[in-house]
């Protein structure tokens, strides 16, 4: 709003409506309806105005552009609550109305990719309104309808379920996109039957069930993964797998994989654990051939997927590539630690 010097000057209905930002017959009809009376008239009977009503004209044209309710403004203007209350509510109705809408952009964004029908929009949008109840009770009833029955060592499907999706309270369209996939892939027959079916073949072989052992499994995921991070950071780092930072990781690595087993890290078991790292690429490289040319359901498809998407729904980074981690390298630095339990000499 333009300088004004006098307090005291006044000024016709148009200045007042340029002033303000406001149309004539917008300022004629807040003084109607009386919500901003003109200071008085002039000789001929025209409405004028002084600062302080321009300034309220101004505060008022401001207001209806954040769309507030009449109503609300006269309260305001009559001092039936503070500017500062008036606005925190608003912000309030306004940051829900953003959430709405992100939520309906997601719906729209993921019909538009999948051509969906009426049905599938319908479906989208109450997944998009379930509660954090209901989203908790549907990732419980994948998972007991996963375990039910699944021949792998106890507590192994508790800790899967642990992995779940937590959608915050003000998500961004990508987390609510993932959220509606997620939520449409764990009510399906048949991703359930595939993530059954990939655990039943991944987990319940014999040589195959010890990974899937409560100790195994609180070693993968609690006490080895800051370990191996360790490791890898040294990696990253550009250390040799000889320098002592990376000889104090892989040291403390496999101290804790011996221990899992109760075996002695002894010079065999160190030979043994490293040409298992040198040959993890080759592994990997005929599991993932085998995948590709198998009718039955592999990782990615079933697990993994399920993972990624709880990942990004929870903003959280997923477990490390097993084909981005250097078993080379780790190999080496595995080479040339020396053994806690050196062979006992005759």
């Amino acid at each position: 709003m333009a300088s004004m010097n006098d307090d005291h000057e006044l000024y016709p209905i148009g200045d007042a409506a340029r002033r303000s930002g406001l149309s004539v017959s917008a300022v004629r009809f807040y003084a109607d309806t009386g919500l901003i009376a003109p200071t008085g008239l002039n000789e001929a009977g025209h409405r004028m105005y002084d600062i302080h009503a321009i300034a309220r004209l101004e505060l008022v044209r401001t207001l209806r552009e954040l769309d507030t309710d009449l109503n609300e403004i006269r309260r305001l203007l009559d001092g039936g609550t503070t500017l500062h209350d008036l606005l925190t509510t608003h912000l309030e109705i306004v940051e829900r109305q953003e959430r709405t809408l992100r939520a309906r952009r997601a719906v729209l964004r993921t019909l538009v990719k999948q051509g969906g029908t009426t049905v599938q929009a319908d479906l989208m949008h109450k997944l998009v309104s379930m509660t954090d109840e209901q989203r908790e009770q549907t990732i419980d009833d994948f998972w007991n309808d996963i375990g039910e029955g699944l021949d792998v060592p106890d507590g192994f499907v508790d800790r899967l379920r642990t992995m779940r999706p937590v959608l915050p309270a003000d998500p961004t369209a990508a987390q609510l996109e993932a959220w509606i996939e997620l939520a449409d892939l764990v009510t399906d027959p048949a991703f359930r039957h595939a993530v059954r079916t990939y655990l039943h073949d991944t987990y319940s072989a014999p040589e195959a069930r010890a990974v899937a052992t409560e100790p195994f499994q609180e070693f993968i995921h609690v006490t080895g993964a800051p370990l191996m991070q360790e490791l890898l950071a040294a990696y990253r780092a550009g250390e040799s797998p000889r320098s002592p930072r990376a000889q104090q990781a892989v040291t403390r690595f496999m101290g804790a994989a011996a221990a899992l087993s109760g075996t002695p890290l002894t010079p065999e078991v160190r030979n043994r654990t490293a040409d298992g790292y040198r040959q993890m690429p080759d592994i990997l490289r005929q599991i993932a051939e085998e995948e590709a040319s198998s009718e039955s359901p592999g990782y990615d498809d079933t697990h993994g997927r399920y993972l990624s998407l709880v990942a990004l729904i929870n903003g959280t980074a997923i477990d490390e590539d097993l084909d981005s981690i250097p078993h080379v390298w780790i190999a080496d630095a595995m080479c040339a630690v020396e053994p806690l339990h050196p062979p006992a000499t005759v």
